[in-house]
């Protein structure tokens, strides 16, 4: 696909605020002639030219700085390219734009270079999903794995993936056209054997994808439980700093209070909340309500438990808390924290009933914190290791799941009832299944709501 408008799209390239250099880019078939008349000189392709910035009409030059020009296709977007590096200032560059809108360019929608990029096949859509993911990063590993992305890692890996899938479909329907040469491809055993190397390969694939995953977006953790438990205590010996007001009185949090920090090299967002009790507080009220809101929406639930309190000591999480039952109507995993266990001479622990995780810890000590972060990374499949991993999205993991659906079927059809063509068809989805991954079928629909979340000027 190519961008069939004949508009030139402007927009400063940096980060909002003030700074030493400030880039404002242009792309489009009257880039070159823009900023050849803001600059006043003719600008050779790839050299940097040292010039005085001019608005049409005006004298005094709005600023002096570099320009860059990338003639199509070879640049970024596949267009005409222009770089103005002017001083960083916001005033400085919010002209250099108007200047540039008033010569023909109009102002860049969010995320349009990237998407351009994309439509004139410069990059795939995995690849311009990563732009954002590496501006996004919030810690080393995550910013590593969307670099790896960015440049064809998990794209590699899904053509590579895709290959051997389109092979083995046009094996299976070549067999359905060509009945008269009698290839008995289901007795040889050929087909099955391929389909578990195929499915092998995509689990391998899949994994990879996870953890790049939990690097990219984390994990939302979301700390509940009686007034006075110690929660607030907890995410403070979690974030390594005090965060939270922790005080001996009941109902100090009111609130809902998000912390990030990360183990390992995976985010992990905290969030401690309102002690959950019945009230006649206004306040208080709509701090539970918001904590109740908090759990829907979590990836784990650390329950925090009082044990100098005999009677909700050893109850399971239900028991103590019946209406996470009714209130919540997806299965968020419930870790049980039994704090305080100081104050009964315990020592730290970690053991499964009846399938759930039950901790006893010190918060206010630090005892048996290595237990509970050792616990949440295990608890997300993480492993902690980032080599050959690459940034994935939710998109890419449900894309993958429904892949691995299509195999699955598709080696029933096979052993059950030995029908080729419905083989034949179940591959042929699974082939559109990771096409969605790169963008080789995509909608448009889901185009604009990816690009419109990227920053402007990307």
């Amino acid at each position: 696909m190519t961008v069939l408008a004949g508009d030139t799209i402007v927009a400063i390239a940096t980060a909002p605020g003030q700074g030493g250099i400030g880039i404002v880019r242009l792309s489009g078939p009257a880039a070159i002639t823009i900023a050849e008349s803001l600059c006043h000189c003719q600008l050779q392709p790839r050299h940097a030219h040292f010039t005085e910035f001019r608005a049409q009409g005006q004298i005094d030059p709005l600023d002096s700085g570099i320009a860059i020009s990338f003639p199509g296709p070879h640049s970024f977007t596949g267009e005409d390219v222009v770089e103005l590096q002017a001083h960083g200032g916001p005033v400085i560059l919010d002209l250099l734009v108007k200047a540039c809108c008033r010569l023909g360019a109009r102002l860049a929608r969010a995320g349009e270079y990237s998407e351009r990029a994309y439509l004139n096949s410069k990059i795939d859509l995995a690849q311009a999903e990563a732009i954002a993911d590496l501006i996004s990063s919030s810690t080393e590993a995550a910013a590593i794995t969307a670099s790896r992305s960015l440049q064809g890692a998990f794209s590699h890996a899904i053509d590579t993936l895709n290959q051997v899938v389109i092979e083995l479909r046009v094996y299976v329907e070549a067999a359905i056209d060509f009945p008269e040469e009698e290839v008995d491809f289901i007795s040889q055993g050929q087909v099955a054997a391929r389909l578990q190397k195929i499915r092998e390969q995509l689990d391998k694939v899949t994994k990879s994808a996870q953890q790049g995953s939990l690097l990219r977006e984390g994990m939302k953790l979301v700390i509940a439980g009686k007034p006075n438990a110690g929660k607030s205590s907890l995410l403070n010996a979690l974030s390594g700093q005090d965060r939270a007001i922790v005080t001996p009185i009941e109902g100090t949090t009111r609130d809902v209070l998000i912390e990030q920090i990360q183990i390992d090299g995976m985010p992990l967002h905290i969030v401690d909340t309102a002690g959950l009790r019945d009230s006649n507080n206004p306040v208080e009220q709509e701090g539970i309500r918001r904590a109740w809101q908090q759990m829907e929406t979590a990836d784990r639930i650390l329950l925090v438990v009082d044990s100098s309190n005999e009677q909700d000591l050893g109850a399971d999480a239900f028991t103590l808390w019946p209406q996470i039952k009714s209130k919540m109507d997806n299965q968020v995993p419930i870790t049980v924290i039994h704090n305080k266990c100081d104050l009964l001479e315990r020592t730290p622990s970690l053991i499964e009933q009846d399938g759930q995780a039950i901790i006893e810890l010190s918060a206010k000590l630090g005892d048996g914190i290595d237990l509970l972060r050792e616990h949440l990374k295990q608890s997300m499949g993480y492993q902690g290791e980032s080599s050959g991993l690459f940034s994935a999205r939710r998109r890419h993991l449900d894309a993958l799941s429904r892949a691995e659906h299509f195999l699955q079927q598709g080696e029933l059809q096979l052993n059950t009832h030995g029908s080729a063509e419905l083989l034949a068809e179940d591959l042929r989805q699974c082939q559109v299944c990771l096409g969605e991954i790169t963008g080789e079928f995509t909608s448009d629909d889901l185009l604009g709501e990816i690009f419109s979340s990227f920053c402007i000027g990307k």
